[in-house]
């Protein structure tokens, strides 16, 4: 029997989950500034490559002062000389700086620029061969892989999909139920999956079911319900992420730098007791800023709008069918998992051994709960955070970021006797705004953590001191699309415009830095982060 054209293609079905797959998103259009961009970034950084390299030397590494020097930068002073200090310095910049460009412009994709930044600090000799490949063995990369089987094995018993589809069906007959059941959602995957798209690509058909069912469509059919499920999804993704060092790559790539840095550990209970409260009251601010100030809901969006609309999920929960054995032994095996995460300061096993121990137990053949083929690892996400990683080594190899911030110091007149607050500020405000021109979490937190323990060890603070705060400021990237992986993937449901996204962002974003700078003062200094009398306020 032939098929008819609307057989080939039936009409469109809001409430069908599988219309809101990634794989059947459409693909945005790039923007003529965007084209451009990704045109001009190959030759703009092969330009800026070769000039840094070769031609020409910045005036902070020409006027270098080899007192200013310490670490490994200070032992190949000894041994090689000032010149060749200069050079590897400039090598490392070169490098850096042509793959921000390439990154940044979307030329090339980034696990492939990550793959010429490794061979690129082995081939200019920044790094030697062995620590350059080793850095995809970085204990951090490990416990991303784990977490990546951990969170297969949530997608693949369908736990993940049971309890937003239950929470959401116990509280989701008012907006104001669905909102806060969304914040909770967020933060209990926050604490098990640590990439940020993974949680995206879970919540994306329920959220977009639920907007549907409360009346809202794509194009011209957009409503205010639709921008704040969307909007606010998207804030709770990154702010959960912020709550738990293993939350996301960065977050974790952040705590090795500063581990390294202070030569002991930062634990993901000392992250989780000072930013979990913090990250869920933005959440909530968020939520109510969103509902009644920039998108205030008419009564109409205050309930649902198609009838039946909560059936259709009650009918996506009940195809899972009763609770699974499966199911049980995975909620089990996380808790634990949990449990030794936030008890790692007391036994000592770190996150990263607690997440190999988990992989192993639920690749177990007979016993475990998923089998290798079914664990969705992201190897272009793995081989994008080794470069950034190799980048890190070249950083400690050759000293660049003490180097620069203690020339841009004493440009600006910064010197030991400039009150703590005023480095505080400076250092937290930049990262957080650097992230409206930033599309990689990752790359900022590894420019501009090590610029915060250079800041502190050149003026005498405790390393955690500034660069825990700036860490914590890692995951405010929702303010435009091209920002974080989620901000892209959530720009193309069409329900929010990009002025949407602006006004609302910016002032979440800004609430988040006047957050740190008030916990700086309170919070912070209770934890032993920051010294007391930092601002002279209290």
């Amino acid at each position: 029997m032939k098929k008819t054209e609307q057989d080939a293609n039936p009409p469109f079905d809001p409430l069908d989950m599988a219309q809101y797959r990634i794989d059947r998103l459409p693909k945005r259009a790039r923007s003529k500034t965007e084209q451009w961009l990704a045109a001009s970034g190959i030759p703009v950084a092969i330009l800026v490559f070769l000039i840094i390299g070769f031609f020409w030397t910045p005036a902070f590494l020409a006027n270098l002062d080899p007192a200013a020097v310490s670490g490994k930068a200070a032992e190949t002073l000894q041994q090689s000389g000032l010149e060749e200090l200069i050079l590897r310095n400039r090598l490392m910049l070169a490098v850096f700086a042509a793959a921000m460009i390439l990154w940044t412009t979307v030329a090339l994709p980034n696990y492939l620029v990550s793959l010429l930044v490794i061979i690129g600090l082995v081939l200019t000799g920044v790094l030697e061969e062995r620590q350059a490949y080793a850095q995809l063995g970085h204990p951090v990369m490990w416990l991303n892989i784990m977490s990546f089987v951990l969170a297969s094995m949530l997608v693949k018993t369908g736990l993940a999909k049971r309890f937003a589809l239950w929470l959401v069906l116990r509280f989701g007959h008012r907006a104001s139920g669905v909102f806060l059941s969304f914040i909770i959602i967020n933060t209990v995957l926050s604490a098990f999956v640590s990439a940020t798209t993974a949680k995206a690509a879970i919540l994306l058909p329920i959220f977009m079911v639920i907007a549907a069912i409360y009346g809202a469509r794509q194009g011209d059919g957009k409503n205010n319900f639709g921008r704040n499920i969307v909007l606010q999804n998207l804030l709770n993704i990154n702010l959960g992420a912020g709550a738990f060092m293993t939350g996301s790559g960065a977050n974790l790539l952040a705590v090795a730098l500063i581990s390294g840095a202070i030569a002991g550990n930062v634990y993901f209970s000392d992250w989780m007791i000072a930013m979990l409260p913090t990250m869920l009251g933005l959440m909530l601010v968020g939520y109510l800023l969103g509902t009644r100030l920039f998108f205030p809901l008419a009564p109409e969006e205050r309930v649902p709008q198609i009838a039946g609309g909560m059936e259709r999920l009650r009918e996506e929960q009940q195809k899972l069918g009763p609770i699974a054995w499966q199911e049980v032994r995975a909620g089990l095996l996380f808790l634990i998992i949990l449990t030794l995460w936030a008890t790692d300061r007391w036994h000592g096993i770190s996150p990263t051994a607690v997440a190999f121990l988990g992989g192993i137990v639920a690749l177990l053949p007979r016993v475990g709960i998923v089998e290798w083929n079914e664990v969705d690892i992201p190897w272009h996400l793995m081989l994008f955070s080794a470069g950034a990683y190799c980048l890190g080594a070249g950083f400690a190899e050759t000293g660049l970021p003490e180097i620069s911030v203690s020339a841009f110091f004493a440009t600006v007149g910064i010197d030991s006797d400039t009150p703590f607050w005023v480095v505080y500020l400076l250092l937290t405000g930049i990262m957080a705004y650097s992230a409206l021109i930033s599309q990689a979490k990752t790359m900022r937190a590894m420019l501009f953590v090590p610029i915060a323990i250079g800041a502190a060890e050149t003026l005498g603070y405790s390393v955690l001191s500034l660069a825990l705060p700036v860490a914590f400021l890692i995951e405010h990237v929702y303010v435009l699309p091209f920002n974080s992986k989620p901000a892209a993937l959530l720009y193309e449901t069409d329900q929010y415009s990009l002025s949407d996204a602006f006004r609302y962002g910016i002032v979440m974003m800004t609430l988040g830095w006047l957050t740190i700078i008030v916990l700086g003062e309170t919070w912070f200094r209770f934890l032993g982060i920051t010294p007391d009398g930092v601002f002279g306020v209290f």
